[in-house]
């Protein structure tokens, strides 16, 4: 038995992973010839308001030619000056590119100051303190966290969109669970996990369903009660897998992939001698978190609040913590520490900010992901549209979810790919003799579950990040899960078309 765990084969890191599919991005721009659609603007209701959103026009599909008349392959270069995308530009332009609502330099500001903000929380030891109260008033009812907290993430998920947030719950429920004797797995599993469950099933996440069924020209939000009787299903199939594998982990906490990692959470409490010194100071910083918390979520709700919004109210709910634990003198602390801990949090989560950068590289490769502008993401995305459309109606449908899963690698943000998918897929549907309803649920289904899995996902890299789990450590664990999530959705997909879900 020895001598097979060492012929284990190790998965490689992300960052190799990431230069790979880069380098087979830049392989295909040799072999695919660039394309464009062009574009309008498309009006539609959402929550009595007009949201507009622009699209491309599917039939507008046009290859790049040259004088001759030949499709053009623009190829990659090795290297581009004067901010070109070349093959070796890929880090710095993938990390600089968009804008600060989103992908790349937007999500990576995001991570970083997420991060700095808990570093500061963390130096108060309130949340060490808080979870050691917990551990030591709940003895006997702590496997109950893990049914509770699913269940709340899913919901998060599924009304209101919830997913970056995730990151920052993981840095407070992932040493609360490996100190009651799970892993970090588990931790991920419980937040981010969750909220995807529920985005990728919802029947209102204000960033998904509703604005591919706006775009699909559907009422907004309508199909509402297939969608949570779905919602219940994966959330508990998501609860069950988890459950069993939490309590598998409690009685040998060596069967966890984690297991060597999580010591970084392990060594911060030794439950054979709990001594809790849970103060007021302590007290008054996680209340800080709470209250902060609780004006995301409204934010969120009410004033749509995204990326910037979300970042600052971070930083805030991080120095008015700091502020707190020099004046309490939590763990010794001086005004310096606020500026130390904002800076090892930060340090924390540099790995997961790098990736989001050298993820975006991929897309850049291809040629970006804007449809009125030539590349090889679009003539794939067209091809696939006319290949979809010639398969009868349950296949065709399938065949939706499918592509919608594969493209998520490329263009992870939900409204991004119903903005560049949608327009394609829903005419589609009409001649293959699909719903546009079923459509929009291959989208949100395809969009939402592989968000789980794909090293592109600024959410999932920022998660593992708080966690210290690989990306190659988690594609071990979750590929299991993954394949389940995708045979249930087959069979959501392919029933909805049967009887003509709309």
């Amino acid at each position: 038995m020895g001598n097979q765990k060492q012929k284990t084969v190790k998965v490689p890191h992300t960052y190799v992973i990431v230069f790979f599919v880069v380098l087979l991005a830049a392989i295909l721009t040799f072999l695919v010839p660039v394309g464009y659609f062009e574009t309008k603007d498309v009006t539609y209701i959402h929550q009595g308001e007009e949201q507009t959103k622009t699209v491309l026009i599917p039939e507008s599909f046009q290859l790049v030619t040259d004088e001759d008349g030949n499709p053009v392959k623009e190829g990659t270069s090795l290297f581009e000056a004067g901010g070109g995308v070349g093959f070796l530009n890929y880090v710095f332009e993938g990390l600089v590119s968009g804008s600060k609502w989103g992908s790349a330099v937007g999500v990576v500001a995001f991570i970083l100051i997420i991060g700095g903000a808990f570093g500061i929380i963390m130096r108060t030891r309130a949340i060490e303190e808080g979870i050691l109260s917990v551990i030591d008033k709940t003895k006997g009812k702590e496997v109950l966290i893990i049914p509770i907290m699913f269940i709340l993430f899913s919901l998060g998920g599924a009304v209101f969109g919830m997913g970056e947030e995730a990151i920052a719950f993981a840095m407070i429920l992932v040493p609360l669970v490996v100190a009651l004797g799970y892993d970090a797995i588990t931790g991920v599993m419980i937040t981010y996990v969750a909220t995807q469950i529920g985005f990728a099933t919802s029947w209102m996440n204000p960033f998904g369903v509703a604005i591919a069924q706006g775009v699909s020209d559907i009422p907004v939000l309508s199909g509402a009660p297939f969608r949570m009787t779905m919602w219940a299903i994966f959330t508990l199939i998501g609860l069950i897998y988890t459950w069993k594998y939490a309590s598998s982990i409690r009685k040998d906490p060596t069967k966890s992939l984690s297991y060597e990692t999580d010591h970084h959470f392990r060594d911060d409490f030794k439950l054979t001698d709990i001594k809790v010194n849970f103060k007021l100071g302590h007290g008054l910083v996680l209340a800080t978190v709470l209250l902060g918390v609780a004006w995301i979520i409204w934010g969120v709700v009410e004033h749509a609040y995204y990326i910037p919004e979300i970042a600052s109210q971070f930083f805030t709910i991080g120095l008015v913590a700091g502020i707190i634990g020099v004046l309490f003198k939590l763990n010794d602390m001086k005004l310096d520490d606020i500026a130390e801990g904002f800076i090892q949090g930060a340090k924390d989560l540099l790995p997961a900010a790098l990736v989001v950068g050298m993820a975006k590289g991929i897309v850049l490769i291809l040629g970006g992901d804007s449809p009125d502008m030539p590349s090889v993401l679009n003539t794939v995305l067209y091809g696939a549209g006319q290949l979809i459309g010639n398969f009868p109606a349950e296949l065709s449908a399938w065949f939706m979810l499918v592509f919608q899963s594969v493209f998520n690698f490329f263009v992870v943000s939900g409204s991004g790919q119903a903005a560049l998918t949608m327009p394609l897929m829903a005419p589609l549907a009409d001649i293959a003799g699909v719903t546009r309803q079923v459509a929009v649920l291959a989208f949100q289904l395809g969009d939402g579950l592989t968000n789980l899995i794909v090293p592109t996902s600024a959410a999932l890299m920022g998660t593992l990040g708080v966690a210290r789990i690989d990306w190659g450590t988690w594609f071990r664990f979750m590929i299991k899960f993954q394949i389940l999530l995708f045979i249930v959705a087959s069979v959501f997909v392919i029933v909805a078309s049967f009887i003509g879900y709309s």
